[in-house]
């Protein structure tokens, strides 16, 4: 019995998992990874990391970042508490969809994920106060292989349901867009 419903995007790789939940009086369970279910649509390698992540304030940004290879990963990202507008941009030069972005609301009440496969860039804004986001990732963390975009970038043009609010001084500082980028080439 499948519990973890995988819906492709419009961006080739990126997909929406939808959780089954099994409810009755006392609450409910619903699965929040599956390594068989998820291999046919990318995720080959075993869990590598997972993080947590709070947002106190309503309205910030975080992100847009990715791993450079030979560490670049595939992200699960899920909402605990409260509701996010999670985005990820396509940065592989040879996609049809290259530097196009998509973005789904995700929130425990939904019980939506984001399947993020290598090659992309990741970001969301909290619709709510107090945002709490599961994170697994396809490989660790690497310093020397980060990296990350502007998410006001006007080259890709997101349109934030909010005013972007909050942003780190590592963020607020990605250079935006320019003839040399390369993207990410897996």
């Amino acid at each position: 019995m499948s519990r973890l419903q995988v819906t492709p995007t419009p961006l080739p790789g990126l997909c929406l998992v939808a959780r089954a939940r099994l409810a009755d009086e006392r609450g409910h369970l619903s699965r929040l990874f599956c390594a068989a279910e998820l291999a046919s649509f990318g995720w080959t390698q075993p869990i590598a990391q997972i993080n947590h992540t709070h947002t106190r304030h309503c309205g910030t940004v975080r992100g847009l970042h990715y791993q450079r290879p030979p560490h670049a990963e595939a992200k699960l990202v899920s909402c605990l508490k409260g509701e996010v507008w999670d985005l990820a941009v396509d940065l592989r030069p040879a996609s049809p969809t290259y530097l196009q972005w998509h973005a789904q609301r995700l929130s425990p009440d939904n019980g939506l994920a984001l399947l993020i496969p290598p090659g992309f860039a990741h970001g969301f804004q909290s619709l709510t106060d107090d945002v709490e986001l599961l994170y697994c990732h396809s490989a660790p963390y690497t310093p020397a292989a980060e990296a990350g975009l502007h998410p006001q970038d006007p080259r890709l043009a997101i349109a934030w349901p909010l005013p972007v609010l909050g942003l780190s001084p590592r963020d607020a500082t990605h250079a935006w867009i320019g003839p040399d980028f390369e993207g990410v080439r897996l």
